[in-house]
């Protein structure tokens, strides 16, 4: 249903990635989401003309983030929580499984469990 809503999948995939990270690439988004590099970067060319996004060139990458200036934002990111929410936890895990940020300093890092090793 958020496809129809941004106009088609590719579009949906953009904002659900954006605001999961806040802050992406292109060709982060393509490789992380499956999507052809020029899909991603169609969508994101219309979402910046249209003013829901901002870019910045950080050394040559070009680095999209969500218009905070415009006053639709807001309410455009809960509309997009609404449908995040309701994305089962496995769901998530597998469209956001490669990590964009950085880790905090001094924050632990935390190995995943295996599952033979609870027997």
């Amino acid at each position: 249903m958020i496809e129809t809503i941004f106009g088609n999948v590719t579009a949906a995939k953009v904002m659900l990635y954006l605001f999961h990270n806040g802050e992406a690439y292109a060709s982060g988004i393509s490789k992380d989401m499956g999507v052809t590099l020029s899909q991603v970067q169609k969508q994101l060319d219309r979402f910046e003309e249209s003013g829901i996004l901002v870019s910045k060139v950080m050394g040559k990458v070009r680095i999209y983030s969500f218009n905070s200036k415009l006053g639709v934002t807001k309410k455009l990111k809960d509309l997009i929580q609404v449908f995040y929410d309701a994305i089962p936890l496995e769901q998530k895990e597998e469209m956001f499984a490669e990590r964009r940020r950085p880790r905090r300093k001094g924050k632990p890092v935390i190995s995943k469990v295996d599952k033979s090793d609870e027997d």
